[in-house]
């Protein structure tokens, strides 16, 4: 019977897939062809949930068989995250006329995606405040007293590791290593190894022209295969988000998330604001922030579906170059900073509203300026370096929990909750990446305006 239940399951994902082909036969947009997997995949949930409930044998089995579709999608992402990453850099730094052109692009993506992470850490404690959080409202259970003992076992090879450790981690010293992703700051290497690469073809350049040109040449060759199989990949977004999206919401402990629902009421309030301020950045900048949303929403869904900042870096470069009119350049680095740097949910957010909730339980007044102080700047200083995948704000909880000499275990309260929210934070963090690159793309002049503008200046060659 069962296995008849689960055959049924896989057949009715296949008549939506059939729906999206048909969409996509018929020149439905791009976006419309997003939101309709969105949809579909909700309602998939709901009713696995609902028939079956989340911990049956009938979901387990089905959500496995859901997962070559969603799950497959995210590592075809990943699959071409560190090529597209390291050609798209070389060929934009082969394309300045100065090297000086780079150190302030770097220098204002970097310095947005760090400061907006501090004032995310803010929003955080404010959002903690209004909630009344206290981590000791909150019950444990043996899974959330196993997640504790996980985290303290973890903290030992964080805690070992000093800020010099934490910026040489960031150099490569195997860039073939780090191109398999070896490494939470893996990304991070290979963009300075990329970076590296370019820098010395702009040299070769000028001494031997002949031979920069004939790399050069070879470089935007290799470019252009990569750009062809992100396409390519990124036409299966819709299929991708569907199937995420069905599993996800499947077996969602929906227990817990009432159990722990002032936390992510406060989780998304903050989360929220934070949004807000991003388009208040974007309005700063001269722009129209419902335009950009417009634009950036295909991408957050991607993002809010899948829990990966890296997977999502190739859907962020190309939204930003064909939709929001940024620079290659400047798309390529501030997708791939953004991924690990300056993660305004995972990095800001999260660990701010932890600390503050922590705090009580050892006698320290968390609404103390010498508190506030200290946690933020820890934040700004802790946001370098985090994974881009699930898992990044426990790092970075367990870094600023740490240094604050908070203890970690309560860290695991969360547990039941930690994907529903984790789903919110890294679209904040994606978002935040397409801030920062819009934002530089704007101060330095080199924003095309008019594709911002146009509505429709989006993924044409994906939308076929």
């Amino acid at each position: 019977m069962n296995t008849f239940l689960v055959i049924l399951n896989i057949a009715i994902l296949l008549v939506l897939i059939g729906v999206l082909i048909k969409m996509q036969q018929k020149h439905v947009s791009f976006s419309k062809r997003v939101f309709a997997g969105l949809g579909f995949g909700v309602t998939l949930g709901v009713y696995l949930q609902v028939v079956f409930g989340a911990s049956s044998d009938i979901v387990s089995q089905t959500s496995d068989w859901y997962s070559i579709v969603g799950s497959g999608y995210v590592r075809l992402l990943m699959m071409i995250v560190i090529p597209l990453v390291m050609v798209s850099i070389i060929q934009s730094i082969t394309n300045l006329e100065k090297t000086s052109e780079l150190g302030k692009m770097s220098g204002w993506i970097i310095g947005i995606l760090v400061s907006t992470a501090m004032v995310a850490a803010i929003v955080g404690v404010g959002s903690s405040l209004v909630f009344d959080l206290n981590a000791e409202q909150i019950e444990a259970g043996q899974a959330e007293q196993d997640r504790g003992s996980y985290l303290e076992e973890t903290l030992g090879s964080v805690q070992d590791m000093s800020t010099p450790d934490k910026i040489l981690a960031f150099i490569p010293a195997n860039p073939f290593e780090d191109m398999t992703g070896a490494r939470p700051t893996s990304t991070i290497a290979v963009v300075i190894f990329s970076a590296i690469v370019g820098i010395a073809a702009l040299g070769v350049r000028r001494k031997n022209p002949e031979q920069a040109a004939v790399f050069t040449k070879g470089v935007n060759a290799v470019y252009a295969i990569v750009m062809r199989i992100v396409t390519l990949v990124l036409r299966l977004t819709p299929f991708g988000i569907m199937g995420l999206m069905a599993t996800t919401v499947a077996q969602t402990n929906v227990g817990g998330i009432l159990e722990l629902g002032k936390f992510v009421l406060a989780s998304y309030l903050a989360l929220l604001v934070m949004f807000i301020i991003h388009l208040l950045l974007i309005a700063t900048g001269g722009l129209n922030p419902l335009t950009y949303l417009k634009k950036v929403l295909p991408v957050l869904t991607f993002a809010f579906t899948s829990r990966s900042s890296a997977g999502t870096i190739p859907l962020n470069i190309s939204a930003q170059k064909n939709s929001l009119g940024v620079d290659e350049g400047t798309a390529n680095m501030s997708a791939s900073f953004g991924a690990t740097i300056g993660q305004n949910g995972c990095a800001g957010i999260y660990p701010a509203m932890l600390a503050v909730m922590i705090a009580p339980t050892v006698g320290i007044d968390p609404l103390s300026p010498s508190f506030l102080i200290q946690l933020v700047l820890i934040v700004g200083i802790s946001s370098f370096g985090v994974a881009g995948v699930g898992g990044g704000a426990t790092f970075a909880a367990l870094i600023v929990l740490s240094s604050m000499n908070l203890p970690v275990y309560l860290a695991g309260l969360l547990i039941s909750v930690e994907p529903l929210i984790d789903m919110g934070r890294t679209a904040l963090n994606v978002n935040g990446a397409m801030t920062s690159g819009t934002l530089t793309s704007r101060i330095l002049g080199k924003l095309n305006h008019d594709k911002f503008n146009d509505s429709h200046a989006v993924e044409k060659d994906i939308a076929v």
